[in-house]
């Protein structure tokens, strides 16, 4: 074999090595093509519905939760019972009454009150007892309009229960100019100071109980929460339009809205006075103020519906 050959078989031998070589390479990468930006679904009325219906229900559940947390509270509650010795600056107590009006309530010492107003009039004292249930400011007004005369003194013995029967009730009592008073081992919590409030003249035995605290003014758990909200101002409004109305001193909204819905603050005869909720302490006129009527025993319009 010559030189030349041997040069020109290598030259082959390398040709086609790298003719190989190359038919061995991938073909170059095809660029990507650009996505098409996302198309977002058009917010139809049905898509619409069911957002709204998704966010009022997660909503429903966070209320439904907070109603629960009162009960909780109420459990572990460090308050002392509501039957215990109050002093100054030991005036917040353990409020048992549930949430919702109409439900029963056990008084310290007493037996279970209605559920409602009860009335009983004798001579022109009249007497209110149990819890104020929605409605009960027009019963109320319907069966005063039926007395002649109009009774003098009303004796209240109330947990509380609806605001705004309640404001009913105080403004339509001082229309007739009664006077109002709570007797000895009586109680007028919650919304029933509104109901005293509503008093010519108001007496409150130094053995009764008169306490305020946070209200509750809207019964449905699923509202929005702007809507919930707008009803605690509402409520807070037409309160504090009440107490100006009747000339008591709006000072008492202060521990009322500083004391949750499970306690109850228990306001001294000083404070009573003070705030001109009560214009005098002791010497109601009416024996029996704090005695009031059992549900079926003896009233006057006070189981109508």
């Amino acid at each position: 074999m010559s030189a030349t050959e041997t040069v020109e078989g290598a030259g082959g031998i390398a040709g086609s090595g790298a003719a190989g070589s190359g038919a061995a390479e991938a073909p170059p990468a095809r660029a990507a093509k650009p996505r098409a930006p996302r198309q977002r679904r058009p917010m139809t009325a049905a898509r619409g519905i069911r957002l709204m219906l998704g966010v009022q229900i997660a909503l429903g559940a966070v209320l439904l939760m907070g109603d629960a947390l009162p009960g909780l509270m109420r459990a572990t509650s460090p308050a002392p019972a509501l039957d215990q010795p109050v002093v100054p600056g030991d005036q917040t107590r353990r409020y048992q009454t549930p949430r919702r009006p109409g439900l029963p309530f056990q008084a310290p010492g007493a037996d279970r009150m209605p559920t409602r107003l009860q009335w009983e009039v004798s001579g022109s004292r009249m007497t209110l007892e149990g819890g104020i249930a929605p409605g009960d400011a027009t019963r109320l007004a319907e069966a005063l309009e039926a007395m002649d005369p109009a009774p003098e003194l009303v004796a209240l013995n109330s947990p509380g229960g609806s605001v705004f029967d309640a404001l009913e009730i105080g403004r339509r009592l001082r229309a007739i100019g009664a006077d109002t008073a709570v007797g000895d081992g009586g109680i007028c919590l919650s919304a029933c100071p509104y109901m005293l409030a509503g008093g010519v003249e108001r007496a409150v035995d130094p053995g009764a109980r008169v306490g305020v605290h946070q209200h509750y003014y809207g019964e449905n758990t699923f509202l929005p929460v702007f809507m919930a909200v707008e009803d605690i101002q509402r409520g807070q409004g037409e309160v504090m339009a009440f107490l100006e109305e009747m000339e008591i001193d709006l000072r008492l909204m202060r521990p009322s809205l500083l004391t949750p819905p499970q306690e109850i603050y228990i306001l001294m005869p000083e404070e009573l006075t003070d705030y001109r909720l009560a214009t005098r302490i002791g010497g109601i006129t009416a024996e029996g103020a704090a005695e009031g009527t059992r549900e079926g025993e003896g009233t006057r319009e006070g189981t109508g519906g």
